[in-house]
């Protein structure tokens, strides 16, 4: 199967930059498009695809426009042994600023594949891929099925992704490995909660201000408390290696009607990460409870906060070893350097897997950490060499697993 990677490298390659030119941005979260040109991809190697459009009404209600889920089945022997299925989302955030080449051109440059969604997850899209192509020239003595899990809505939650394809009976894996990166395998993540606040007032004229009740002067109030909160949680730190602190970030701030009228109304959103130890709801009550007392301090305001999506973290179900054993086996060998079991402070759709008690890590095709990937920012880009090692990683662990 080694081999069979090395001969078909450059035909990975391209099929890599051919589906970072589709732009799938989410926001706005279009992503139908890039499923048809992926599909068509995948077809193009030889599989069947499956199409799994989501209704427009579930999608809207998660703030997107089109997602189409693509699932790709191979059976391998009598298709008794285990399901393995590889998941990799196809969505992305938007390009920014700061590029120094085409974030949609596909560019090679310094052994490495420039543009938004090289590294995640669109490399992982060819990493399973062609591992699965690997292993079906290769089919003897295996047992079992693998399923290719191509989904669209990671960066807003997962839940017309994933959480979609398990609730409509799609799909019933035995073990998942999810998109990551080639230097660690991840069992457990933070969780993420995003709260809406918006504080209400009186508009009044800037001429005659205490005739209104400021909404901006009370959210300062609760922006303080907010920050106090930040410093506070950053002294707790979990005990899954790599996960590091809990973190509260105000990232959006919107009120007031003009320069000369007393603000009548503020909304800001908070991301709260959420380490393993901690649980969701309880997180939430605690900063309802935070900022309406900090808006009570404050005559004729009120406050309200709403709850835009919940995330909870990710932890190692039963029967994890096992995967995690034959990846660090095959990584270790292929990479020649010591492959560690961490946790990451991000969050991923991969949870929704492990909440329905399905083994589940993260590994693919990038280097030691999303830094040095740049994902999420200018100039991303996968190595080459990580892309090729990954995929023979993921190719050798598929026949551990599915060895009759």
């Amino acid at each position: 199967m080694a081999d069979f990677v090395d001969n078909n490298f450059a035909r990975e390659i391209d099929f890599l930059k051919a589906l970072v030119r589709v732009p799938s941005d989410n926001p706005p979260g279009d992503c139908a498009r890039h499923a048809r040109e992926a599909a068509t991809l995948f077809e193009a190697l030889g599989f069947t695809v499956e199409r799994h459009p989501v209704p427009r009404d579930i999608c809207a209600k998660y703030g997107m426009i089109s997602v189409t889920n693509l699932i790709v089945r191979q059976r391998f022997g009598t298709g008794r042994g285990p399901t393995i299925a590889l998941n990799a989302h196809g969505d992305v955030v938007a390009p920014g600023t700061g590029w120094t080449v085409d974030p949609y051109g596909g560019v090679e440059k310094d052994g490495a594949i420039y543009g938004r969604g090289a590294a995640v997850s669109k490399s992982d899209f060819a990493t399973y891929g062609f591992a699965l192509l690997a292993l079906k020239a290769a089919p003897a003595g295996l047992d079992g099925t693998v399923e290719l899990h191509l989904t669209y809505d990671e960066e807003t939650g997962g839940f017309v992704g994933p959480h979609w394809l398990i609730e409509e009976g799609l799909t019933k894996p035995d073990f998942v490995i999810s998109a990551g990166f080639s230097y660690s395998i991840v069992t457990a993540h933070s969780g993420c909660l995003h709260l809406e606040v918006t504080v209400r007032g009186r508009q009044a004229h800037a001429a005659m201000p205490e005739t209104g009740a400021d909404a901006l002067e009370a959210a300062t109030s609760v922006l303080a408390a907010l920050y106090e909160e930040r410093r506070r949680i950053a002294a707790r730190s979990s005990e899954v290696a790599g996960i590091g602190s809990p973190k509260l970030t105000v990232g959006v701030i919107h009120g007031g009607i003009n320069t000369n009228v007393v603000p009548g109304e503020v909304t800001m959103k908070i991301d709260r990460r959420i380490i393993p130890e901690e649980n969701g709801d309880e997180v939430e009550a605690g900063l309802k409870a935070l900022v309406e007392k900090a808006a009570a301090a404050h005559a004729d305001i009120t406050v309200t906060v709403k709850r835009i999506f919940l995330a909870v973290p990710m932890k190692p179900a039963p029967g994890i070893e096992k995967l995690v054993a034959a990846l660090k086996g095959n990584a270790e060998r292929e990479l020649k350097t010591e492959i560690a079991v961490t946790g990451v402070s991000l969050y991923t759709d991969a949870r929704l897997y492990s909440e329905k008690g399905i083994p589940t890590v993260l590994y693919g095709a990038g280097p030691r950490t999303l830094l040095e990937a740049k994902g999420h920012a200018a100039d991303e880009h996968v190595q080459l060499a990580d892309l090729k090692a990954a995929t023979k990683v993921v190719a050798a662990t598929l026949r551990d697993l599915l060895k009759a």
